[in-house]
């Protein structure tokens, strides 16, 4: 479920809500007598629905990013060709390399925020009305006969959908802590964690079902047909059309502060210059490079579980609505962990839980293995699958999150102490950052590789040499009477090689990541220089 869970861990906002810019630390409350005066979203529920939607509608592209590689592994894509679309994944983890120029190029005549806003959301909404009316050639479904899907050309398209969908990200993030009352900027996280949420339940979850021949034609028709109730066409027609319905009324209907208004927080900013110079301050620190390299090497040892299982799961025969209907069971699961575990790091050693759950992410490589191995042996000939069977795997992604979200809690419990807060949100959106790429690179090299660790040959004997590993080699043993059969699935060597690289790591990092916690804050900190 890393998809499902990869946007997650951008949702620990600081002050700068992940803008990349450098904005001073305010009280949540004001001082003095009033210090105490609670939450009272009176006069902000008009903005905490706003913030809502905004973010609702940015979850919209990243369910449809984590529904399409699901399509594409209908048509037989190989995984090198899944490599290449998961770059689409990759503007959310780099979204701080613009993000200073988003919060500061702007018209202060249409608004901060707006400036960005609004362009980047009409552009959402046009390229999905225009993805709507070419997605099916470039999937292979236009023709009568179908044909290889473009994955390049989706690549592209969808790698600039989700590139608009960081940018709006930056500016409603940025927008939230001045929407809202300085007493009610909390419900900013909120709105953010639940509206993504949302929104990536849509495109992914929904989508699937509808899409779906056989959840349509069981539960939702009275009678049977071959397609899904919705196609992908008309699935993105439609939310183009809410994108640019929802940003005209925001352009028109809604305003942004322009008079300070002490009840909310101020707009300070650093500027362009000054913002990516402090970004470069705090990668010198050498506390940061070695954390820095421990975050991008991490996830290798579950970078080939994460990424690949669920894509072999569908190859073996399992629906990939049903594998996306158990990502809703688990949602629940994703809400309370955090809760649970927060009481285990937050004292001045969180990464302890960090190290104590590397073994088990390991372990569950070979259970994902073993899962993969022998599902074929639990679907019939009808291609139905006993509830046993997701019973059992509901159980494992269970445990599996478990693990997940200990890592994560951790990490996150870490940042916040070591964060400088005299360069507000900037510190912890950079180390968020590194912890995002060390999820993303790995998962696409992971996906690169199946293929090339993966021994095919022909069933026929008068092409025992041929390997099967082109398309016109496939269909020379097709035409020999033959059919191409997997020697030796190179998913299961890479979950061997990620086991040994993670075991490999952990003995490693161990050290370093104790040493890194005995660290006294002030050596986190950066020069003052730039933030005067």
């Amino acid at each position: 479920m890393s998809r499902s869970t990869r946007r997650r861990q951008e949702t620990s906002r600081t002050s700068t809500a992940a803008n990349g810019d450098v904005e001073e630390q305010h009280n949540i409350m004001p001082s003095g007598p009033n210090a105490e005066i609670p939450s009272d979203i009176r006069g902000d529920r008009c903005n905490i629905a706003i913030l809502f939607f905004l973010y609702l509608l940015q979850g919209i592209p990243m369910g449809l990013a984590a529904a399409i590689p699901m399509l594409m592994q209908s048509h037989g894509v190989s995984y090198k060709q899944q490599a290449e679309f998961s770059l689409v994944n990759w503007p959310f983890s780099l979204k701080l390399l613009w993000a200073p120029i988003v919060d500061s190029i702007y018209s202060n005549r249409f608004g901060r925020r707006k400036s960005w806003l609004i362009p980047a959301q009409f552009l959402i909404g046009f390229f999905m009305i225009f993805l709507g009316a070419n997605v099916d050639s470039w999937l292979g479904d236009g023709a009568e006969e179908k044909a290889e899907p473009c994955v390049g050309f989706l690549t592209l398209m969808f790698f600039i959908l989700n590139f608009l969908a960081a940018t709006q990200d930056i500016a409603v993030d940025g927008w939230a802590l001045t929407m809202l009352k300085r007493r009610n900027v909390a419900y900013a996280s909120t709105c953010n964690s639940v509206g993504q949420s949302a929104g990536y339940f849509f495109g992914y979850v929904v989508f699937m079902a509808l899409h779906s021949p056989d959840v349509s034609n069981k539960y939702l028709r009275s009678v049977p047909q071959p397609n899904g109730l919705v196609t992908i066409s008309s699935f993105l027609n439609m939310w183009g059309w809410v994108f640019l319905t929802a940003t005209v009324l925001v352009a028109i209907l809604k305003r942004e502060q322009v008079v300070h208004n002490p009840e909310h927080e101020p707009e300070p900013s650093l500027g362009f210059y000054r913002a990516y110079g402090l970004l470069w301050d705090i990668s010198k620190l050498p506390s940061i490079r070695v954390l820095a390299f421990i975050l991008l090497t991490a996830k290798i040892g579950f970078s080939a579980c994460d990424a690949v299982t669920g894509l072999k799961l569908v190859d073996a025969g399992v629906p990939k609505e049903h594998l996306a209907f158990l990502a809703v069971l688990l949602v629940p699961l994703q809400i309370m962990l955090p809760i649970a575990i927060c009481k285990y790091t937050t004292g001045s050693r969180p990464l302890d839980v960090y190290i104590a759950a590397v073994p088990y992410r390991l372990f569950f490589n070979v259970v994902a293995g073993a899962i993969v191995y022998f599902t074929p042996s639990f679907i019939n000939d009808n291609g139905d699958v006993p509830l046993y069977y997701y019973i059992g795997l509901l159980l494992f992604y269970t445990c599996h999150q478990i693990t997940l979200y200990m890592m994560f809690v951790a990490i996150m419990s870490f940042f916040v102490r070591i964060s400088d807060p005299a360069v507000g949100g900037t510190y912890m959106t950079l180390l968020n950052t590194l912890a995002n790429m060390g999820t993303t690179w790995p998962s696409t090299l992971s996906l690169y590789i199946v293929d090339s660790l993966t021994f095919r040959g022909c069933s026929s004997s008068l092409l025992s040499n041929n390997g099967c590993s082109l398309p016109n080699e496939v269909k020379a043993c097709e035409a020999a009477g033959g059919h191409c059969t997997v020697q030796l699935d190179g998913y299961y060597v890479e979950m061997a090689l990620c086991t040994v690289l993670g075991l490999m790591w952990l003995w490693w990092a161990r050290p370093r990541i104790q040493g890194l916690q005995a660290k006294e804050v002030r050596e986190w900190k950066v020069q003052r220089q730039r933030i005067r």
